[in-house]
């Protein structure tokens, strides 16, 4: 059976990997691993999440750490959570898009650091998966203390914070939580702005009746689509299931690419802080690039991943950064991810412009069309790379391996990378204002990946 221990988490399938005496043995192996006086730790609303979560923290407990409880939230609260208390580890059960069969575990340190393979999870799979018993701590009052559950009202306030001193025009906004964990905070959100929520599929539910809420698949954005038609809203926003991934939609009820809205945040945050670095995956890359160019920013390439991002954004200081994939990174949120905060300032623009989020995006969109991202299940990701990579080196592409496969031509460029997460390989291509060659190129490329 494969590991359950990814690149930058841990995620499996239930029960066979991830089951109670996992997460208890997981809990142990951290606190014996990285001495960890307390600990955050949250779950999303998967059904077996709770029961996770208690044998995580149960497992923390007996090895001597104190636990700082969540509850049921987002990812991004235990981040937020690890930096405020000051707790030295963070963790949060969840399994983000993957399908209802499967659960894990994402984790930070102090204060909401990126944790990797190389400061923990090796170590700590090293030792969850070995025969080494691990007893817990002999004296009762040496073990940790379970903590009362942190309220939300710092993490509020400093959502709030984002549009602080910005005035904001009354909006409707349609809300697709998913079924997932955005609704209860969107509640606590609303009585403090000045827009109509027009909330769908909007609790927390276990039996998740729409599967699995992940707006990056095509099928999973009719509800919201047609919502913003139906009640004329100014747009809508989208999460999945943990809400460390925001996504939107404008007025016409047309779902907006990750990319184009990393270019337009990234424009924002450097009106605001001139000459900052902006980070950005590899996938899709030249709208970003000219948007930060011309904004006058600094544009760095990172690999795709948040404990990859996490990482770099403290090494480069930058102001924000961006995947494509929706993951939306902050230097005022401790260097992390958050599903609220990229909403938030995109209203705000909107506010400040009087323009509409398809105004905004329409120009940069016929500029580098691009064909978002398109998934392969193949038996072997490294050769369908390499056959990609055969047929088209002899027209001397600019080659780039920072994050899976870039080729870039004179007028366009593509992206081939094996997930990280899910068996998957994931293609992106982007060209300079030519949507004829983009299709061209898609078909081109799928047809050698199909091919086997």
């Amino acid at each position: 059976m494969p590991s359950p221990f990814k690149a930058y988490d841990v995620r499996g399938r239930i029960p066979q990997e991830i089951n109670a005496p996992f997460a208890y043995r997981f809990g142990q192996a951290t606190a014996h691993l990285l001495d960890p006086a307390t600990a955050v730790v949250g779950y999303d609303m998967r059904r077996d999440s709770p029961a996770l979560a208690q044998a995580l923290a149960q497992g923390l407990l007996d090895s001597g750490t104190s636990v700082l409880p969540l509850g049921q939230c987002g990812t991004e609260e235990v981040y937020f959570h690890t930096a405020h208390t000051g707790a030295d580890i963070g963790l949060m059960v969840t399994a983000s898009h993957n399908p209802e069969d499967y659960n894990g575990m994402k984790m930070v340190l102090k204060g909401a650091t990126a944790a990797t393979r190389e400061n923990a999870f090796t170590a700590i799979e090293e030792l969850v998966l070995s025969n080494k018993p691990l007893a817990a701590v002999p004296d009762y009052a040496q073990r940790g203390m379970l903590h009362r559950t942190l309220d939300r009202a710092a993490y509020i306030e400093r959502l709030l914070a984002q549009v602080a001193g910005k005035t904001l025009k009354p909006m409707k906004i349609v809300c697709h939580a998913g079924n997932g964990c955005a609704g209860p905070v969107i509640d606590l959100l609303e009585k403090h702005l000045p827009f109509e929520f027009i909330k769908i599929d909007h609790e927390p539910d276990a039996t998740l009746p729409n599967g699995i809420p992940n707006p990056l698949l095509p099928e999973k954005r009719m509800r919201a689509s047609q919502a913003v038609i139906d009640h004329g809203a100014d747009l809508g926003i989208a999460w999945d299931g943990d809400f460390d991934r925001c996504f939107l939609y404008d007025h016409h009820g047309r779902f907006v690419e990750g990319y184009y809205l990393v270019g337009l945040i990234a424009q924002t945050m450097l009106r605001d802080d001139p000459g900052a670095t902006i980070l950005y995956d590899p996938r899709l890359t030249w709208n970003t690039i000219d948007l930060v160019a011309s904004a006058g920013g600094v544009a760095k390439a990172c690999p795709t991943g948040h404990a990859f991002f996490k990482r770099m954004m403290r090494e480069e200081n930058a102001a924000y950064g961006g995947e494509m994939s929706a993951h939306h990174y902050f230097r005022d949120f401790s260097f992390c991810d958050s599903g609220m905060l990229p909403w938030l300032t995109v209203v705000a623009e909107l506010s400040a412009t009087g323009e509409t989020l398809a105004d905004l995006v329409a120009s940069r969109i016929a500029a580098f069309p691009c064909s978002g991202e398109i998934n392969f299940t193949v038996a072997d990701a490294a050769r369908s790379q390499e056959k990609v990579a055969e047929a088209y080196l002899r027209l001397d592409p600019v080659v780039e391996k920072l994050d899976g496969l870039s080729m870039a031509f004179d007028d366009w460029r593509f992206n081939l990378r094996a997930s990280n997460t899910e068996p998957l390989l994931r293609l992106n291509v982007e060209t300079r204002a030519d949507p004829d060659l983009l299709a061209s190129k898609v078909a081109e490329i799928s047809k050698i990946v199909s091919a086997g």
